[in-house]
């Protein structure tokens, strides 16, 4: 994100769940003060990454199984026709965390290449302790067949997470800046730069 933004292209966040509730024994029970705290973490963090605007849509944390598809799809399909993206990313669908597989199936119902339609890329990321820690025993696995440099835009990546502060966390778990750093460094060394990151691209239609 930090480098589309640097090569001046439009960059829009759309988080679909309120985060951070099931972690109380219930949600009515999560603290509200926690949860405005965590949003105006998530909007620094984009800030330090050069985002346009950050929305979010308040879906129950870890229950998107509970909420019908039908809904999530909407929601998306409500932002797609605003902004009208020629690419969207999303998370990758078969992580462990079940809102962003649910979210991965969403996004593909919400941005079928039908006529007129604006989204002609689609790529999934893949994400710290979210990915990594399904071991690909979950279908689809990670296969990631783009890469792109992020040398140059590293620090603000790491900059961005810090500012994330309920999501930061400490060596050796994935989301410290050793495990972030590492990751780059390890997709680098598969595509021959310094630091990267890698995209599984679910779909592409060039003109």
């Amino acid at each position: 994100m930090a480098r589309m933004s640097r090569e001046g292209r439009a960059v829009h966040v759309l988080i679909l769940g309120e985060g951070i509730t099931s972690r109380a024994n219930r949600r009515e029970d999560a603290d509200a003060s926690s949860l405005d705290l965590l949003r105006a973490n998530a909007c620094r963090a984009n800030r330090e990454l050069g985002v346009d605007d950050v929305r979010f849509v308040g879906l129950p944390d870890n229950r998107f199984d509970t909420v019908p598809l039908l809904d999530i799809v909407k929601r998306i399909e409500e932002i797609v026709m605003e902004l009208r993206p020629s690419i969207l990313f999303t998370q990758h669908g078969g992580d462990l965390n079940i809102d962003h597989a649910i979210t991965f199936r969403a996004v593909l119902i919400a941005t079928r290449p039908m006529a007129m339609a604006p989204v002609k890329a689609v790529y999934a990321y893949e994400v710290a302790s979210s990915t990594d820690w399904a071991f690909q025993r979950f279908c689809p696995e990670f296969r990631p067949g783009l890469f792109v440099d992020i040398g140059a835009t590293l620090e603000a990546k790491i900059n961005a997470m810090r500012a994330y502060e309920s999501e930061w966390r400490s060596f050796p778990h994935p989301r410290s800046e050793e495990a972030l750093r590492a990751a780059a460094v390890r997709w680098g060394s598969v595509a021959g730069v310094s630091a990267a990151e890698a995209f599984e691209v679910i779909r592409e239609v060039r003109a």
